[in-house]
């Protein structure tokens, strides 16, 4: 199928041409959005080329519950995106420097977290603590799969103590908050990185503005769980605009890196 030469911006509404909205990392030139990546396409954007080594690929959800439809809906997100899970996880490097990465890809059912997504995560960050290098996770997902009831559940205090494992071998853990970054992600892994970065206008939070809404919270600020709220509420360390956020991860990466050295 012929690629579209146009396409309208989901905020502000104005026509782009498509090749220079790709060569801009998916940011609208006009009102500054920021469209959702693939996690193919964001592993492209931010890591060196071809240095992506993907592990962790033999790992898929097995259904456990016997979930009506959710076999099939499995198959067709897996289809679709050309991937096993939401997250796709392994080596990468930045400006030559070896860095244990995951990226969450919403496409795929939501990014929501499974069995094997935190498992990812897991291996992602126990992968870094024994290679005594530093992880990148970006984040993004709307919450568990309800499709896997409590095992998906568990992925929380499994995630969590992989990041403690980090922490003991004195790793640095940086995550990356893109929209949405919501619920059980938000309540372990995410936000308990060392350093915590986000993309302009990303939505994070715990409960989506439905539920906050039915839990009478209706007099919440008009930017209220974007990354800048959460910014000026001190829940995250510095919001990066895409282009600049290779960079911002590589220099972030030289320091931790050094500090690895000198004190490892």
């Amino acid at each position: 199928m012929k690629a579209e030469a146009f396409l309208q911006c989901s905020q502000c509404k104005k026509i782009l041409f498509s090749v220079e909205f790709e060569q801009l990392l998916r940011v609208c030139p006009h009102c500054g959005h920021h469209h959702r990546l693939l996690a193919k396409q964001r592993i492209t954007a931010t890591f060196d080329p071809e240095s992506f080594e993907e592990l962790d690929k033999e790992i898929s959800s097995l259904d456990p519950l016997e979930f009506p439809d959710y076999e099939e809906k499995l198959e067709a997100a897996q289809a679709k995106n050309g991937a096993t899970d939401s997250v796709i996880s392994g080596w990468a490097k930045l400006d030559g420097m070896k860095v244990s990465a995951a990226v969450a890809d919403f496409s795929f059912m939501g990014g929501s977290m499974g069995s094997v997504a935190g498992e990812k995560i897991t291996r992602t960050l126990e992968r870094a603590a024994d290679a005594h290098c530093p992880a990148i996770i970006f984040c993004a997902s709307g919450g568990a799969r309800m499709q896997e009831g409590l095992l998906s559940l568990m992925q929380m205090a499994k995630t969590t103590a992989a990041v403690q494992r980090c922490r003991e071998n004195g790793v640095p853990y940086i995550s990356v908050f893109t929209d949405p970054t919501m619920a059980g992600v938000l309540a372990s892994y995410a936000s308990i990185a060392d350093i915590i970065l986000a993309e302009p206008g990303a939505l994070i939070g715990f409960a989506g503005a439905r539920v906050s809404k039915q839990a009478g919270v209706s007099k919440a600020p008009s930017d209220f769980q974007t990354a800048e709220w959460v910014l000026q509420n001190g829940m995250i360390d510095k919001i990066v605009h895409r282009r600049e956020m290779r960079t911002t991860l590589t220099n972030l990466v030289k320091m931790l890196s050094w500090r690895l050295v000198k004190h490892g």
